[in-house]
């Protein structure tokens, strides 16, 4: 039974931890020929079992882990091609009435300027996001009364009509409190992309003690948020977990039970797993020591192992990551990015230092998007702004329908094609324009027959000053 009120709410949840540190402790030092026959399953776009997984993180060799990252490149080239996906995350306001100790956002913290941004001022922020190429947002709030259901979808209707020359933002995914089942109906209304929600971490004894105050201390309450959201009829769900938190294989096996918690329910999974390390944060002591610091190549590991745990769940890493790690997980299985990111309240349009103060961690990769997409193109990688999927409808367990038999590539390379062309012609530099278009040559002549055509045909119609084409 589930109860979905704050005041009454069912201590017993789907996350087993006791079950989970059995798993974790039985499948320690496990044989090669296990652990490949677990990669072979996962290779065959299968999902792996709670033990599976657990063998997988419990791996003792270098060799091994090298087998495990080659699987996880062979599997995500397999899935999703080499497009990347690009988007920003826009902060709305950095209020907050909880007290969570590794936030920056925490009520208690009093080196923090705070700052709500008005419509005018959010219409400034879009133009200077669009003008600089981007079509995809994630929208952040902090959890404060004035950040209602009603004022997110304000919000939400602002963007989605403030064009500015030939850009427009086309997908906005939110991430904000746990909502009740009306407040998430409201929310649906303007059409939003995903719900975000991240449990931060799993282990209910660290959950409490980290979350000491405020509506997010209710551990359950966070948790089945994303229950109500799929209730509520939103069935594009993300979820993730805050890796320094805990143990990182505790962790990654409570993603691996969410998803299997939702699947069982509603017959589909969350859309995307984020998987962010704590990140220093003005006046947050423990964001600059996490207890259960994750090592790079712990973190490659992490996505490594999502990525063949969910093969069709997004992964997302987020510019907290430096630059050069950045550049080596993206070959382990992620499927999206945030580019030219700013995540001071107001920072897109105001370049003011001080902002800083306003921000809830510190970023690592502070490249703009150009240099990201001009990497991407000489590492052969297709960036892309598609929202076609999410436009047309092909949504939570309907989108399923078209990725398992591997219709992802055939959907999101000719419509990354698109919306890259779009970028190249509105807002590339010169040399970003140059390796681009010849990207796109390179990929029109792997494809044939009538998607070849089609494909021309859109990228002209794009060339001669069409924009928003989709296949």
């Amino acid at each position: 039974m589930y109860i979905f009120t704050k005041e009454k709410y069912c201590e017993k949840t789907f996350i087993n931890t006791e079950e989970i540190e059995e798993l974790l402790e039985n499948t320690k030092f496990p044989d090669s020929e296990k652990i490949r026959n677990i990669l072979r399953k996962s290779l065959n776009k299968e999902k792996l079992s709670p033990i599976e997984v657990a063998t997988l993180l419990n791996a003792n060799s270098r060799e091994l882990w090298e087998e495990i990252f080659d699987a996880a490149r062979k599997l995500k080239e397999k899935i999703y091609g080499n497009r990347i996906v690009l988007f920003a995350p826009l902060y709305i306001g950095n209020e907050c009435v909880n007290d969570c100790e590794y936030c920056g956002f925490r009520v208690s913290n009093k080196k923090v300027v705070r700052q709500t941004l008005t419509i005018e001022k959010l219409k400034e922020e879009i133009k200077a996001l669009v003008n600089k190429g981007h079509k995809r947002l994630i929208v952040v709030y902090g959890e404060h009364p004035k950040y209602s259901p009603e004022f997110i979808a304000k919000t939400i209707d602002v963007i989605y009509n403030t064009k500015y020359g030939n850009g427009e933002i086309r997908r906005v995914n939110v991430n904000a409190a746990p909502q009740t089942i009306e407040g998430y109906k409201i929310i649906k209304e303007v059409g939003i992309g995903t719900f975000q929600i991240f449990q931060e971490t799993y282990h209910i004894p660290t959950y409490k003690k980290v979350h000491p105050r405020g509506p997010k201390s209710n551990f359950a309450w966070r948790l089945y948020g994303l229950d109500r959201a799929m209730l509520a009829g939103i069935d594009d769900v993300g979820i993730g977990a805050l890796f320094g938190l805990y143990d990182w294989k505790f962790e990654v096996m409570g993603l691996i039970y969410h998803t299997i918690h939702l699947e069982e329910r509603f017959g589909v999974g969350p859309h995307t797993i984020s998987f962010p390390r704590i990140e220093p944060a003005v006046g947050t002591p423990i964001a600059e020591r996490p207890p259960y610091q994750v090592n790079d190549e712990d973190f490659k590991k992490i996505v490594a192992v999502l990525r063949l745990a969910v093969p069709y769940t997004g992964l997302i890493l987020t510019a907290r990551e430096p630059v050069e790690i950045r550049r080596e997980v993206l070959k382990l299985g992620v499927s999206q990015i945030d580019a030219g990111s700013s995540i001071g309240v107001g920072s897109y349009s105001d370049k003011d230092p001080e902002l800083i103060k306003k921000s809830q961690f510190i970023l690592g990769d502070t490249r703009t998007l150009d240099e990201v997409i001009y990497e991407l193109l000489q590492e052969n990688y297709i960036p892309s702004f598609c929202t076609a999927c999410y436009r047309a409808g092909r949504t939570g367990e309907h989108f399923m329908e078209f990725a398992i038999p591997g219709f992802v590539k055939r959907f999101c390379t000719p419509n990354a094609l698109f919306t890259l062309n779009e970028y190249l012609n509105d807002y590339a530099s010169e040399k970003t324009y140059e390796i681009g278009k010849k990207v796109i040559q390179k990929e029109i002549e792997k494809l044939s027959g009538k998607q070849k055509e089609a494909v021309i045909s859109g990228l002209d119609k794009i060339n001669k000053g069409e924009r928003d084409v989709r296949f």
